[in-house]
């Protein structure tokens, strides 16, 4: 077979994309490493265990202090018995039982408050998993990137020594000049340059892809093997009210929101009094002589200090609600930006794969047959073979613009498309 038709031969199948069977083991795809990660992070598993604490606490928030019983010994020294502690010993001994009771509707809004922080402590954990979702996520597509960049890359290689060989043998027949055997050559130590820069970004890609799993392990994860397909994009609208209802950042501001205006309710419940209720015994030597009954209440005269203490629940209330908004306006704008990404890189797939991949193909084709023939220098070979290879790697970074724009939106809605 003529060397122009194992070129272009070669060419052609490198351009359709070989085959991949998708790789068994943890990094094949990112759903393996997202349930790794769920499993197995150290982090996440923290703030799961401080919002089961706080969800574990809530029966605590409402309930009301302890009793308090009090003995008190009268007349327990005399001069002639001296002292002593038992109760029949004793001139009298009073034995007082107490509860405090709070004003009406204090207990309901500690249990109000709890259950807000509890809520925050989850939407917390979720926000968790959210970033760290997103941060595998977008790893496993630049490191998607590199694998199926460094593909190309060492198919062009192969390419490329065959062309040195038939430049090289051009050269011996005497039908082409020295320089395109040398060219070739710098043109095959160029690409092993970036052949050996692009493993080791993909290295520490997988360094820092270990670093999110939270597993300590040494084995190398398994190649990438594909993205995940295509989703369809709902509506802006609809995205925008998935994120006002599911966004765990958001989740997190709406619940201390409430906390806060929870801490306001109960600063102005502290303008009324909290009671205590008591009973009590008196024993004489072995008789009960009688029993009596108490009531207290405390005063709220400090009105100063009562008034500045409003005043701050008052501003860590707007407070709250203003970060709130701000979250709320930054993942917004968050969002906008992510659809306007998607559509444009769905629009330059679309054009690189129907129209520029195509185009250099061809190009290739008739500059290697120009090259047999005598009629187009080496030179535009190389150059023909370089704009097929970039806009291979052109169309692969615009899918994986896709995958990463797709993570965007995905964190902040707060769930999978």
């Amino acid at each position: 077979m003529r060397p122009r038709i194992l070129l272009a031969a070669a060419w052609l199948a490198a351009a359709g994309g070989l085959a991949h069977a998708v790789q068994d083991g943890l990094g094949a795809d990112v759903e393996s490493l997202l349930a790794f990660a769920r499993e197995r992070h150290p982090e996440l598993a923290a703030m799961r265990h401080a919002a089961e604490a706080a969800r574990a606490g809530l029966p605590a928030a409402s309930a009301l202090p302890d009793p308090m019983l009090g003995i008190e010994l009268r007349d327990f020294a005399t001069p002639v018995s001296g002292p002593n502690l038992l109760p029949a010993r004793v001139g009298s001994t009073r034995y007082t039982l107490t509860q405090t009771l709070p004003w009406a509707g204090k207990r309901d809004l500690q249990q109000e408050r709890a259950a807000a922080e509890a809520a925050a402590a989850d939407s917390r954990a979720a926000a968790t998993w959210a970033d760290l979702a997103w941060q595998i996520k977008q790893a496993f597509a630049r490191r998607y990137l590199q694998a199926e960049s460094l593909r190309t890359a060492r198919e062009n290689l192969a390419l490329l020594d065959q062309l040195e060989r038939i430049a090289a043998v051009r050269y011996a027949s005497g039908l082409v000049p020295q320089q395109d055997a040398l060219r070739a050559q710098s043109e095959h130590t160029a690409l092993a340059a970036e052949i050996a820069s692009l493993e080791g970004e993909a290295a520490m890609t997988e360094a820092r892809l270990k670093a999110l799993l939270g597993g300590a392990f040494e084995a190398p994860l398994a190649s990438p093997a594909q993205l995940r397909p295509a989703a369809a994009l709902p509506a802006a609208g609809a995205l925008a009210e998935r994120l006002r209802e599911r966004n765990p950042r958001l989740a997190t501001e709406t619940a201390l929101s409430r906390v806060a205006e929870k801490e306001r309710a109960l600063v102005y419940r502290n303008r009324y009094p909290d009671f205590k209720l008591g009973v009590a015994a008196l024993q004489e030597r072995t008789r009960i002589a009688g029993y009596d009954l108490m009531f207290e209440v405390n005063i709220p005269l400090q009105q100063d200090s009562r008034r500045a203490q409003e005043l701050a629940a008052e501003r860590q209330r707007d407070a709250a609600t203003a970060r709130r908004e701000a979250v709320l306006n930054a993942a917004l704008a968050e969002l906008g930006e992510s659809q306007a990404a998607l559509d444009a890189a769905r629009r330059v797939e679309t054009l690189l794969a129907t129209r520029l991949l195509p185009q250099a193909e061809l190009t290739v084709q008739a500059a290697l047959a120009g090259y047999e023939n005598g009629k187009v220098d080496f030179a535009a070979v190389l150059d023909a073979q370089r704009q097929l290879r970039q806009a291979r790697v052109a169309l692969l970074q615009a899918r994986v613009d896709q995958e990463a724009r797709r993570a965007d939106i995905e964190r902040a809605i707060g769930e999978e498309l």
